[in-house]
């Protein structure tokens, strides 16, 4: 049998090729030689965190989605000024100074990860300034991406927002790090790119530079020198999935299931509409809020929709208002300092700092759709008590948007779904924050990454709760989480009685192509045999027997 390495599937698909490491980070020392004079020593700190935020800006800028996302808030990490002040003391204490930065990013980040949740997914993108940082102050090249004549599967501890965002996936084919979890930036910026990827596989480290494998960002499962046989057999999916049916998302037996997109930006749209996406079912509106000392005006907010609602046409969207807080800093609300920001004030909670900016908000995209006349329908996050979707509900209203959701992300609001469900129109299930609260697991803690595998059956069982909680009002479920990429698990997800899926646009074919090759009735008996299961390895076997196809 194959040897295989086994890891936690973060981005779906199949890839075929040799393993490249990503080229380590620069190395210092306490020993080096401290600079003679402190103050050009710190000047010179200062000049190399300016110079790395500056290029993470321009990333951004160049770049559309979560990746921008992502990238501008690194690039605000490395103008954090406790940071600066911290590698300032150091150097006044004698440190060497690519050394201070070193000390100081360690520091920092442990104090991200004793926070945990969302804070503790931040100190991967720490560390990959500090290691810039260094490389700035040494004057060598920072850690990156391989060159190669020919396309290969990159392998790393763990991948930063500045690596992964930079991938060509023509050249870099697959995924594979020791570290992260199946909702870091790696695996979201994976599926925004079409690049499989594995996770959290800590036997990683023993494949060789060179070495020939097949990933499988589906099932986890990296198998070492495929025969060619099997190498074969992979490439010939990746023609079937090439041919796969286009058009709306349906069973095999003729049930529609509509297939929706995740976007942040005009760009996003453009790659929805090519992959044809039905409509989106996410469309996320941090970019404009974050990295700014003042909120955007209406007038500003109204112009961006606009144009993306312009690039979809009469394609329906739901737009998530401002989700921020905890990873997501945004200077001009003055957030105070949290013991534990991914349980404090963030997504809707923000109504509390400052609710005209929600309503600013609110205004603009009610806006946005009357100059365009897309379908627009608005969604709150972070929402967990019947109050607080009646409080969203109302404002929706006022603004005139009639069609209001609420994200179901807190198990709170899952299991009283029922009553949520009287308050609003419809229920976008974000499966990342789900689990994250449902299981108590750090989204980024590769140690817990198995509990962020969607096959766990108390996810499956939280959202049959909510689509039960629904189902008296008339209110339609859908998911707009990542476990909504996985083919097969979109399967299982229909089978509970979810009516829609949205996802990274890249992850459509996979999706549509597997709906079309299966019955409602074999998803519905894939969903009971999920909720029936002890393990979310037996879930996952049960479910592609229940769907008629092989498992791993």
């Amino acid at each position: 049998m194959t040897h295989e390495v086994r890891g936690v599937a973060a981005a779906p698909g199949v890839a075929v090729g040799p393993v490249k490491w990503l080229a380590p980070a620069p190395v210092t020392s306490r020993d080096d030689p401290p600079g003679s004079d402190v103050d050009a020593e710190i000047a010179r700190a200062e000049a190399a965190f300016e110079a790395v935020a500056g290029r993470y800006a321009t990333q951004a800028l160049a770049v559309a989605g979560p990746a921008a996302d992502i990238l501008f808030m690194t690039s605000a990490l490395a103008g954090d000024p406790a940071l600066l002040d911290q590698v300032r003391a150091e150097i006044r204490g004698g440190m060497p100074t690519a050394h201070a930065v070193t000390e100081a990013v360690a520091h920092f980040g442990g104090q991200l990860a004793a926070l945990g949740g969302r804070m503790a997914e931040r100190v991967s993108d720490l560390t990959d300034v500090g290691h810039r940082v260094v490389a700035e102050l040494l004057g060598v090249e920072p850690p990156g991406i391989p060159s190669s004549p020919t396309p290969f599967v990159l392998a790393a501890d763990d991948l930063a927002p500045a690596d992964t965002a930079a991938l060509d996936p023509a050249q870099v084919v697959g995924l594979l790090t020791v570290a992260g979890g199946p909702t870091s930036h790696t695996a979201i910026l994976a599926k925004a790119l079409g690049i499989p990827a594995v996770v959290a596989a800590p036997d990683a480290v023993t494949i060789a530079t060179g070495t020939e494998v097949v990933l499988d960002g589906t099932t986890g499962v990296v198998e070492l020198e495929p025969s060619p046989a099997r190498r074969a057999e992979v490439l010939a999916h990746r023609e079937r999935l090439a041919a796969a049916p286009t058009g709306p998302g349906r069973t095999a037996d003729g049930y529609p299931v509509p297939l929706l997109a995740n976007v942040g930006s005009g760009a996003d749209a453009r790659l929805a509409v090519e992959f044809g996406a039905e409509g989106v079912g996410l469309f996320r509106t941090e970019f404009l809020f974050l990295d700014r000392h003042s909120a955007p005006t209406v007038a500003e907010q109204t112009d961006v929709y606009a144009e993306v609602f312009r690039i979809l046409g009469d394609r329906p969207v739901t737009v998530r208002t401002l989700d921020a807080g905890s990873d997501k800093p945004l200077p001009f609300l003055n957030l105070p300092a949290e013991e534990n920001p991914a349980l404090g004030v963030r997504g809707l909670r923000l109504r509390g700092v400052d609710e005209q900016a929600l309503l600013d908000q609110l205004t603009a995209i009610a806006a946005a759709a009357a100059e365009t006349g897309t379908p627009v329908a608005v969604m709150a996050p972070m929402v967990a008590t019947a109050e607080e979707a009646n409080y969203f509900a109302a404002h929706a209203t006022a603004a005139g948007l009639e069609n209001r959701g609420i994200m179901i992300e807190i198990p709170a609001a899952a299991l009283c779904s029922d009553r949520l469900g009287a308050e609003v129109e419809f229920f976008s299930i974000g499966t990342n924050d789900l689990s994250q609260y449902l299981f108590g697991a750090d989204r980024m803690s590769a140690a817990l990454a198995a509990l962020h595998d969607p096959w766990q059956p108390a996810l499956a069982a939280a959202i049959a709760t909510v689509v039960a909680g629904a189902e008296p009002h008339g209110v339609k479920v859908g998911v707009c989480g990542e476990s909504a990429s996985d083919p097969e698990f979109a399967c299982v997800l229909v089978g509970l009685g979810v009516q829609s899926l949205s996802m990274a646009p890249r992850s459509l074919i996979a999706v549509r192509a597997r709906l079309a090759q299966v019955t409602l009735d074999r998803c519905r008996v894939a969903a009971a045999s999920v909720l029936a299961a002890r393990t979310a390895h037996d879930a996952r076997q049960a479910a592609c027997s229940a769907l008629g196809l092989n498992a791993r």
